[in-house]
């Protein structure tokens, strides 16, 4: 008995051959019981390539369809936190069946890949719009300005408890071996508190704080360190202090304590730490500090101020305004 693919090519040939006599599709699928769809392919095929014959291919075609492709890439569109699983779902319903890392694979070959969504703050109108308002206030500000503002922030140092991802190479059923697990300790095991500023020609000072802060405490680190700072800085006497709308920075002592020192601050919208400059310098000195291991709060005050000291005055800043 014949094999089905040499068959298949006779089918072929057959199909040819009535259609070069003059025969229709529709008369051709009549006469050898094919369907027209059939019998037009293998038509514009030999009309493409000159032949009927299978041509050679890098591997077994994919099962997923072009129809299927743009609904894959029409769903990631609409909801980009769809998982390859629900699309895969999505396609078993409509009769296609493949692995979700086929699905993954395909969507990369359209330059959708998957990433870790990026954190920020949550918005509401009023928040986007007093953004808005800022951006459009300071767009044409020359670089001068800039160049005499004094960013300034405070930021939270965890002793183990960084929030990043981390990747090991480990072989199947090792997941629980000393070397490829990650000690956590229950609330980050202590941290510390350390408030910095820095200008478009280098970092101010830092200071660490001890206890809770509060509006006092927050008027005297202002009072050790801004001035110290914009002289060391070499600030015009033009120099703007930016701060955020924390409740300790804005209270009525606070407001006051600034206004009696001749300190003039820069408008903040609210929820908008995303556009202080200073959050890249607390990125590298929480990497260079938890580089050296601190073992206790101690030793993790220390290591943020030799840190800190460390960074270069010329040091070239990747950003020394907002990014609007």
């Amino acid at each position: 008995m014949p094999r089905s693919k040499e068959i298949q090519k006779q089918m072929r040939k057959r199909i040819m051959e009535l259609y070069q006599s003059g025969k229709g599709y529709k008369a051709i699928s009549k006469a050898l019981g094919r369907q027209r769809t059939t019998v037009r392919a293998i038509i514009h095929k030999w009309r493409k390539h000159g032949t009927v014959e299978n041509l050679p291919r890098s591997g077994r075609p994919t099962k997923i369809t072009p129809r299927a492709q743009r609904q894959l890439i029409q769903e990631v569109t609409k909801d980009p936190t769809t998982t390859s699983k629900e699309l895969q779902a999505s396609l078993a319903s409509v009769k296609v069946s493949v692995h979700d890392s086929t699905i993954r694979k395909r969507l990369g070959k359209n330059g959708l890949h998957g990433r870790v969504p990026r954190r920020k703050p949550l918005l509401s109108k009023k928040n986007i719009k007093a953004r808005l308002s800022f951006a459009r206030k300071h767009l044409d500000d020359p670089q001068d300005f800039w160049d005499n503002t004094l960013w300034t922030d405070e930021t939270k140092v965890e002793l183990f408890g960084r929030c990043v991802s981390h990747y090991v190479w480990r072989k199947s059923n090792t997941a629980f071996q000393k070397k490829n697990i990650i000690p956590t300790v229950k609330y980050g095991g202590g941290n510390g508190m350390v408030w910095g500023c820095f200008a478009a020609s280098g970092p101010g000072r830092l200071a660490v704080i001890n206890g809770t802060m509060n509006s006092a405490v927050y008027q005297n680190i202002l009072k050790e360190n801004v001035r110290p700072s914009v002289c060391d800085l070499k600030l015009k006497r033009t120099w703007v202090l930016q701060q955020d709308n924390d409740p300790k920075h804005t209270s009525k002592s606070t407001s006051e304590w600034l206004k009696k020192n001749k300190m003039k601050t820069l408008e903040w919208p609210s929820q908008s730490p995303d556009l202080n400059p200073i959050e890249m310098l607390w990125h590298d000195l929480k990497k260079a500090v938890h580089a050296r291991k601190p073992s206790n709060v101690a030793d993790l005050q220390q290591f943020c101020k030799d840190e800190w000291a460390k960074i270069p005055r010329e040091i070239e800043l990747r950003c020394d305004k907002p990014v609007f």
